[in-house]
């Protein structure tokens, strides 16, 4: 079997700025909700059954204690914000496992799930379906990949190498270096895509890069500003690795069973009416394949 993945948050709101603005009888704005329904409805019907959604219902997370800078929904337009609750709804009355998350990140629910389903013997791939370079440290050769779905770009370990020069365990210690501006946090100063990969391709963390610059033998122009840099703000470096490292033992399901899409509920009929009936009427609804032959 494979198992699907979601970043809930990270198609809602590619959905809200592609999509030309819809408001339903009560005059909500629900085109970005439409979006990621028909979007998922379209891998049911191409048999993709395990599924499992995640989603941010609060942006912020504990990581906002831990770094004054982190990503908030500060700025965020409001119709986007509001359509949040109406996702997790319309995704539940379809049937669809979602992990709406408060304390804990979206991130962090694809990467538990990812572990628990990857430790199923049954379970032939896992797909994380998001482009956030986070969830490139959940890549495990070519069972647990990461999809762009937008780009249909899939990335396995060799791919993860390929796009940053580091392996799939050593990508928070490369976004420690260079930052993450989607995340808020600014990584150390002069470092940048090449000098990171450059140096971690050799020692992978950050506890095993030489603090004289003489014993790193890499090839980075500016060996001597960047070690000193890194030594100075060692403390700030491994705080930045842990808001990218991802927290990978939420108990999130029991089984991969759980993650069997069966079929609508009694409640996504009149959810289905109100974003769209002609598109999301009962007759385009696939049918579920509880046998879990897939």
């Amino acid at each position: 079997m494979e198992v699907h993945l979601i970043d809930g948050t990270y198609e809602l709101f590619r959905h809200f700025y592609a999509l030309p603005s819809a408001r339903d009888s009560e005059g909500r704005e629900v085109a970005a909700v439409r979006g990621v329904l028909g979007s998922l409805l379209g891998m049911m019907q191409a048999g993709k059954t395990y599924i499992g959604v995640a989603t941010d219902h609060v942006i912020e997370s504990f990581r906002n204690r831990m770094w004054p800078g982190y990503k908030t929904g500060q700025g965020v337009d409001p119709e986007l914000l509001a359509q949040f609750p109406l996702l997790e709804e319309t995704l539940e009355a379809l049937g669809v496992v979602v992990w709406a998350m408060e304390e804990y990140e979206a991130d962090d629910a694809l990467a538990s799930a990812a572990f628990l389903a990857g430790k199923d013997p049954r379970v032939k791939r896992v797909v994380i379906s998001t482009p956030d370079k986070d969830l490139a440290q959940c890549v495990q050769g070519t069972r647990v990949v990461q999809l762009d779905r937008r780009r249909r770009l899939e990335r396995d370990e060799e791919g993860v190498v390929q796009k940053f020069g580091v392996k799939p365990r050593s990508i928070p210690d490369y976004l420690a270096l260079v930052g993450d501006t989607a995340d808020g946090y600014p990584g150390l100063p002069g470092w940048g895509a090449k000098s990171a990969s450059a140096v971690l391709s050799r020692f992978g963390r950050l506890e095993a890069i030489p603090p004289d610059a003489k014993d790193w033998q890499v090839n980075v122009s500016n060996r001597k500003s960047l070690s000193e840099v890194f030594n100075s703000k060692r403390d700030l470096a491994f705080l930045f690795r842990d808001l990218a490292m991802l927290r990978p033992n939420l108990p999130l399901f029991a089984t991969v069973d759980d993650l069997l899409w069966t079929g609508p509920t009694p409640d996504f009929p009149p959810m289905a009416d109100r974003l769209d009936k002609a598109k999301f009427s009962a007759k385009r609804v696939p049918r579920s394949r509880e046998d879990g032959k897939i």
